[in-house]
């Protein structure tokens, strides 16, 4: 049995990584759009040095995207050539609510993602709509802190209801928080976290968690009850930790890296506070504003499915000598001497997905969508504008093998696979437009230089006859 007829193939990117357009149809400003472009992203990131609006010294790659805020029906058309069944995009909380605690929504941006929306189901592409990927409204920020603020859940409802009941009948599938729990690693980018002096940062990014969590189960209660045919998922960064040695400490100690992500998902899937984090909140003297109304939400709205990112794996170790070797992403992660590596660091694990895909199966026994997955890298296009990216089409072909194993033999149910950065778009880590993930290849550079035009990789022909077979040209 190969993957079922109507698996969702598709393509993935996020409104603050492509849209550009940051100041134009009466959108806001948010994070997203403060992630500067050199040595201080990370600091920004992280919260740890406070950037709340633009300055003159840094470029700001958001406000410029690849311009899709203008390109988005040359890019759909080329995603429909490709043979797209899915796309899955996020809406800019801003161009709908500018500041985020407004009561009526911005209609020119409401108008936009329909035409978007619109334009995916001209083609028969369904669209998989990310409620919010990182964005947080400046004005929220500034006013209530961010996600450490109580009053997030609200704001963030009046939102998702909008967009349910906005494109009620045209969207279906959706996704509440994206990589829900890259709260705890990029704090400022994923939930508006600016950390004051003397402030608990643990208490502080928890506290965020807990509203977030429950701001999730309020809009897969609303969503349902707008539309029953909504299917409503939560989603996780995820990437198997494998022990550094076969020694008992190391594989205690991947089990508690492991345990701060499937935090989030142990309470989305199952509904409830698994006891290991309950007593780790205990030791490191965390109280959460967990209220009963929380509880019941929480346990009676858990989501339809669990999507989930995967670029790699990593190795745990419990040795604080050998913890001193560790480098990587936002995940920092030891070498891996049985794997190669990307131009970046990120080490290339094909079995790794179907070991991760196992992983979450067995835990949650609920539908698996793999929405991100791909390879950034230096491209270069030649005179006549060819691109060879034989080393994307290596990487994606491994690892669709090892998603397709996962379900023919060991029975996962997966509803789809979109490949990230479908077309090249702002890297998030680095903010570089160089680490290149698409089977478009866009005329941009790192500061913003280029002609913005499309050009095909070699890998968009390639990716055409794996959906047109259903992946059967891989065996």
């Amino acid at each position: 049995m190969g993957l079922k007829k109507d698996f969702l193939w598709g393509g993935a990117t996020a409104a603050n990584q492509v849209e550009g357009g940051y100041n134009q149809g009466g959108r806001g400003l948010a994070n997203v759009d403060l992630l500067p472009y050199g040595k201080d992203r990370e600091a920004v990131m992280a919260g740890e040095l406070s950037m709340l609006t633009f300055d003159e010294e840094h470029y700001y790659p958001a406000q410029m995207g690849i311009d899709m805020y203008h390109h988005y029906k040359e890019d759909i058309a080329l995603f429909a050539e490709m043979g797209f069944k899915v796309y899955r995009f996020s809406i800019a909380w801003t161009r709908i609510f500018p500041l985020g605690d407004e009561e009526k929504p911005n209609e020119e941006g409401l108008r936009f993602y329909e035409q978007l929306i619109d334009e995916c189901l001209k083609y028969g592409i369904k669209p998989l709509v990310t409620i919010c990927h990182f964005d947080c409204p400046i004005h929220l920020v500034k006013r209530y802190g961010g996600w450490k603020n109580r009053k997030m859940i609200d704001f963030y409802l009046n939102y998702a209801e909008t967009l349910f009941e906005r494109f009620k009948g045209k969207v279906v599938h959706w996704i509440t928080f994206n990589e829900i729990n890259m709260l705890l690693h990029a704090p400022f980018m994923a939930a508006g976290l600016v950390f004051e002096e003397g402030e608990n940062r643990e208490q502080v990014k928890y506290t965020a968690a807990h509203y977030e969590l429950v701001a999730s189960a309020l809009a897969t209660k609303r969503g349902k009850e707008i539309d029953d045919q909504n299917l409503i998922g939560c989603m996780l960064a995820a990437g198997e930790n494998y022990p550094n040695t076969p020694n008992p400490e190391d594989v205690m100690a991947a089990k508690l890296i492991d345990r701060e992500s499937f935090f989030f998902t142990d309470v989305q899937v199952r509904g409830y506070y698994p006891a290991y984090a309950l007593k780790e909140l205990e030791m490191k003297n965390i109280r959460l504003d967990i209220t009963e109304e929380d509880k019941q939400l929480l346990k009676n709205h858990t989501v339809d499915y669990l999507a989930f990112s995967y670029y790699s794996s990593s190795v745990a170790s419990a040795d604080p000598q050998v913890n001193e070797l560790r480098e990587g992403n936002l995940f920092p992660t030891l070498k891996n001497p049985y794997l190669k590596a990307s131009e970046w660091g990120w080490q290339i694990d094909p079995l790794g997905l179907r070991i991760t895909m196992n992983t979450l199966y067995d835990r949650y026994q609920c539908p698996l969508f793999i929405v991100e997955n791909g390879l950034g890298a230096i491209d270069v296009k030649t005179a006549d504008d060819q691109i060879d990216d034989s080393y994307r089409i290596d990487y994606l072909n491994q690892h669709i093998k090892e998603m397709m194993a996962a379900v023919e033999l060991d029975g996962i149910e997966l509803l789809g696979f979109t490949a990230w950065g479908c077309i090249d778009l702002v890297s998030a880590s680095t903010g570089e437009m160089k680490k290149r993930y698409g089977f478009i290849y866009v005329d941009a550079q790192n500061e913003g230089q280029g002609t913005f035009k499309r050009f095909k990789k070699k890998s968009f022909d390639w990716y055409r006859q794996v959906i047109a077979s259903n992946g059967e040209c891989l065996k």
